[in-house]
């Protein structure tokens, strides 16, 4: 079978069965971990860098104001908490922290961590890898 083919099988299945949404076309890297993954959407010209970790509701989408290459870039080792929104084109660092319930609407720093609506610096991420640790306390 091809893998197109299959990637467009595979993602009718998956968000049928876990109301979980990732484009075919999304280029995620390895070791990411979808923790409940209910309610998860990826948009198709998304990058996810390694290991990273999306809690339950995270939607990496675009805006609607963008054509083309119009979803977030996350860098590696990230931690995107639940409920939190990524939009446009934007470009989110390697080992940062997304509060659950952020909306980021700009690009974040490495080793930052944001929150809020519109999700504002915080100041260090405070881990090398926290999509690995899992730290969550801001």
């Amino acid at each position: 079978m091809e893998r197109t083919v299959l990637a467009e099988f595979i993602q009718g299945r998956v968000s049928k069965v876990f109301q979980v949404d990732i484009h075919p076309a999304a280029t995620i890297g390895h070791g990411i971990m979808v923790d409940h993954a209910t309610g998860v959407v990826i948009g198709e010209t998304a990058v996810l860098g390694n290991d990273v970790s999306l809690l339950h509701g995270v939607t990496l989408g675009g805006t609607g104001k963008e054509p083309g290459n119009r979803h977030p870039k996350i860098g590696s080792g990230t931690m995107i908490g639940a409920g939190a929104s990524i939009l446009g084109n934007i470009t989110v660092g390697e080992s940062c922290r997304v509060g659950a319930g952020s909306v980021v609407l700009k690009d974040v720093p490495d080793n930052t961590s944001v929150a809020g609506i519109p999700a504002k610096d915080l100041g260090e991420a405070g881990s090398e890898l926290p999509a690995i640790t899992m730290e969550q306390k801001f």
